[in-house]
């Protein structure tokens, strides 16, 4: 498979993190001539756009998100522009004055990876392991022989197990938070009925408006019932009369917010991809650390705790409770800098 780097991106800005020995992110995008998927065909070419930054010459930790995830982890300079900042960065649960940190924009996407055109709901699917062989390819072309672990949350948990499949030579530990070896019949029903939304919305030929109706139906999935029960208690009288609910100006602002940045045919193709996942524990022995949150309603304590008992490698479960539910990872530092702590310094 020939490939070669191309710095075609616009060049990250330098930070600084009180110290010395922190470089400038560096990122760029990398293009394979073809890349074989797992479920059959192939993108050729492929592109796959990635970025590296935190302490230079540190070990590198690739870190993983949801679907929406992208490659800027973390920035110093602007946080609002990345999409774990309450996690990772300098002095954080990953903390980039000991690590660097590598992040891809996912095959399929929205971002500087190849994604499907508009108007195209007839790619061939895209994997979990198909985003770890491109999360590997990148590696090859930095000259990253091998990862000292994977911290991946929801999709990105998944990546990180599939990669621990499938190259175990490369990556001493993984990190999965809110993630298990398959998706469960249920939250695979959510994703359907949010796919046939977009679906139906596109052959009306208002795709955004569906996507913005698929994603608020999922923040329902994400959170909890105590969250929206605690920041949304009761109904208020609008001025026209109108019956205002707090919590539908909520979910239907964060499917505005998703539709301006996603394309509805990036979206079907990552979340079929999330269906699609499937891994077998029994291969897997890179030590992982796994984190089920018993509030998540999309990957549920049992069945992270099914996994953990199923891997052939050593495992540590660490449970937790947060009114957060699915979207813990996002928001509990203070919860989960145990669990990186964990993973890292026992890579």
């Amino acid at each position: 498979m020939s490939n070669r780097i191309a710095h075609a991106l616009k060049p990250a800005s330098a930070w600084n993190a009180d110290g010395a020995g922190v470089a400038s992110p560096d990122e760029g995008q990398i293009e394979l001539a073809s890349l074989p998927l797992h479920c059959g065909g192939r993108l050729a070419p492929a592109t796959i756009a990635w970025r590296l930054a935190g302490a230079a010459g540190a070990p590198v930790v690739a870190a993983l998100g949801g679907i929406s995830a992208h490659r800027r982890v973390f920035d110093a300079d602007n946080p609002r522009q990345s999409w774990w900042p309450a996690l990772v960065g300098p002095g954080l649960s990953l903390d980039t004055t000991r690590f660097r940190v590598l992040g891809i924009d996912y095959l399929g996407g929205s971002s500087g990876s190849t994604g499907p055109c508009a108007g195209r709901t007839d790619i061939s699917p895209i994997t979990s392991r198909d985003q770890a062989a491109a999360l590997l390819a990148v590696c090859d072309a930095l000259g990253i022989a091998h990862l000292h672990a994977i911290a991946g949350a929801s999709y990105g948990g998944m990546v990180g197990l599939a990669l621990a499949e499938l190259a175990p030579h490369r990556v001493r530990r993984v990190l999965a938070i809110s993630a298990a070896h398959r998706s469960n019949a249920l939250a695979t029903a959510w994703r359907a009925i949010q796919r046939e939304i977009v679906r139906h919305a596109l052959r009306l030929g208002d795709g955004a408006g569906g996507l913005r109706i698929a994603r608020a139906l999922a923040m329902t999935t994400y959170r909890t019932r105590a969250d929206l029960n605690a920041r949304f208690p009761a109904p208020t009288q609008g001025a026209d009369g109108r019956t205002d609910f707090p919590v539908e100006d909520y979910l239907f602002a964060r499917g505005d917010d998703y539709a301006r940045r996603h394309s509805p045919e990036s979206f079907l193709c990552l979340s079929e991809s999330i269906d699609l996942h499937r891994v077998d524990p029994a291969r897997i022995r890179v030590p992982v650390t796994l984190v089920a949150v018993a509030e998540d309603q999309l990957v549920t304590l049992e069945e992270v705790r099914e996994l953990a008992h199923a891997l052939a490698g050593p495992c540590e479960l660490i449970e937790l409770h947060s009114q957060y539910g699915h979207d813990a990872f996002l928001k509990e530092r203070d919860l989960l800098t145990p669990a990186f702590a964990a993973a890292l310094d026992g890579a």
